[in-house]
């Protein structure tokens, strides 16, 4: 019989954290001490084993984690059990090439490498896919940024003309808007990238809404792999 396991560290009396399931496809959970009791950002995690039917529960969660093994397969296994309700996912596996990448970050969730991420850097994804930024591990980003000039190569018919191609779309942003755009493909979130610009959290939300604008994006996805020299054409 399948159960289900609570690390709850969240106060009536303190400000609300996060709920986060756990969903291992495969495998024991790699963080068993997780979250801390003074995590600033997850209180409540819930630990559960496929078929996930407890995720169908509109408002159980904020956020699901995924581990497992095969991402192609276990990521759209969890979709399909999730159904109708619409929470942020965060995926982690051992897998670290580009194609598998790709696929889960087109599927507008997060990656982590493991091995590639701290539990602080697993609690700032948790709370970044909240407000809609896709967090990728160093590994994960490297993966991304080969996929996505692949693709553009491909796409160009040849390199010259897709820096062109890729250029003429950089062209668009401003100097500043150039930086956060760097920042936010290597996976840092709107306030990790307010500390390394000294910059408030609010003017880099604000940016990132002008950027999306002026690329055409829906969104850090979408913006992040036109940024990289993904077509223009292409909608995730």
């Amino acid at each position: 019989m399948r159960t289900s396991r609570l690390v709850d560290h969240s106060s009536p009396t303190s400000s609300p954290r996060l709920s986060v399931a756990l969903a291992c496809a495969g495998g024991e959970w790699p963080h068993e001490g997780w979250p801390e009791s003074g995590d600033p950002y997850v209180g409540r995690a819930l630990h559960l084993a496929p078929p996930y039917r407890e995720l169908r529960e509109e408002g159980a969660v904020d956020v699901v984690v995924l581990r497992c093994e095969e991402p192609t397969t276990a990521f759209p296994e969890l979709l399909g059990a999730m159904g109708a309700v619409s929470v942020p996912v965060i995926v982690i596996s051992p897998r670290r090439d580009t194609q598998t990448v790709v696929e889960v970050f087109r599927g507008g969730a997060g990656y982590l490498v493991e091995g590639d991420y701290c539990i602080c850097m697993l609690s700032s994804a948790v709370m970044a896919a909240t407000v809609g930024h896709t967090y990728l591990s160093p590994a994960g980003c490297a993966a991304l940024r080969e996929g996505a000039q692949r693709v553009s190569g491909e796409w160009a018919g040849g390199a010259s003309v897709a820096g062109a191609a890729m250029e003429r779309l950089r062209s668009l942003l401003s100097p500043r808007e150039r930086q956060i755009m760097e920042l936010l493909s290597t996976g840092l979130g709107a306030q990790e990238i307010g500390l390394r610009l000294r910059l408030s959290e609010k003017t880099v939300r604000n940016n990132l809404s002008n950027i999306y604008a002026k690329l055409d994006a829906r969104g850090s996805t979408d913006a992040v792999l036109r940024w990289l020299g993904a077509t223009p054409a292409v909608r995730i």
